[in-house]
């Protein structure tokens, strides 16, 4: 099979298998014998790891949906743990049958416009199908999604600022981590790294939710306030910044440390590193560091640290890089 002689039906049947592996591998009863046949039938052509690349994308989509409620859906019975399977299925038919869309659309299931962005070696502006304005940091990737009744941006990972295009009957809602972020129209910033989300605000008002599951919208934030919040957090934590903040730096292609303990510098080192620095201990995580630093030749900071600081490194068993303190040399009496 040659992907110039693949006739409709054979495409369709790609498809078809590719949403098939999709929701089976996502499945709690996967086999260890189901996950082989994937990778067996992911190698066979180019386009098995296309559409399923694809259907990973729907089903990014699906994870967010409510459960279906409707006298319609329900009479098909899904089983409650069962619903994103469905949804995965409804936006395939979607794709492929104009009126599935329509309907989705109408029953806020199913966006009419969806979207993938990715910032790789350099910061990347892109303008979403609604006019929002978005800058991407390096190593950040997006989802745009346009509801009847929402507009939805997930961060997937890294760090965007966010120019929201006003638009009080359709809220903008940021999901990241856990929580997510709702607004109408303002400016602001999102930064994730792991488990940890930082929101600066500048213009206009934003509502934060440590965790999206939870009833409400969270805490309101006005212009030069952050929240911060990670796993596990109830409710984000919230301060108030400051003009000199260096938070946006980025946007100028910097990282500003301003006397910061490595530990709380590290995440905000790590993220533009192939391989993260690790700390030793306490002790080290205690020193602190400062300067400001190219974005793009964060790798060089790594080397030189012994050489501004009073540390040396070593490697872990995966290779990354370790800080370790110098040892403390007895006083001579």
């Amino acid at each position: 099979m040659t992907q110039d002689t693949l006739s409709e039906a054979e495409y369709d049947a790609i498809t078809d298998a590719a949403a098939h592996w999709c929701m089976r591998l996502h499945a709690a009863d996967c086999t260890d014998e189901e996950r082989r046949a994937f990778e067996q039938w992911h190698a066979e052509h180019p386009l098995h790891a296309f559409e399923y690349e694809a259907m990973l994308e729907i089903w990014d989509v699906a994870e967010h949906l409510p459960r279906p409620e409707s006298a319609v859906v329900t009479a098909i019975k899904p089983a409650p743990r069962k619903w994103q399977q469905y949804a995965v299925a409804a936006g395939v038919c979607a794709l492929a049958v104009p009126l599935a869309a329509v309907i989705g659309w109408n029953m806020g299931w199913v966006p009419n416009s969806y979207q993938r962005f990715e910032a790789t070696d350099s910061v990347r502006h892109v303008t979403l199908s609604d006019g929002s304005q978005l800058e991407l940091n390096l190593n950040t990737a997006v989802t745009f999604s346009n509801y009847k009744d929402e507009r939805r941006v997930t961060l997937k990972h890294g760090e965007a600022f966010f120019e929201v295009s006003h638009d009080a009957s359709h809220p903008f809602i940021v999901r990241a981590g856990e929580g997510k972020i709702r607004v109408t129209g303002t400016r602001f910033n999102v930064w994730m790294y792991e488990d940890q989300v930082r929101v600066n605000l500048i213009e206009g008002s934003v509502l934060v939710s440590s965790n999206a599951a939870l009833p409400g919208d969270g805490l309101r934030l006005g212009p030069s306030m952050q929240a911060r919040y990670r796993h596990g957090d109830y409710m984000p934590q919230i301060n108030q910044t400051y003009p000199n903040d260096n938070a946006l730096a980025w946007r100028s292609g910097k990282l500003v440390l301003d006397n910061l303990a490595l530990n709380e510098a590290l995440p905000l080192i790590n993220r533009y590193l192939s391989k993260p620095l690790q700390l030793a201990d306490s002790t080290t995580g205690a020193i602190r560091v400062g300067g400001i630093y190219n974005i793009k030749e964060l790798n060089n900071l790594v080397s030189s640290l012994p050489k501004v600081l009073p540390v040396y490194l070593t490697r872990n068993k995966e290779g990354n890089p370790v800080i370790n303190s110098m040892p403390v040399q007895p006083s001579k009496s």
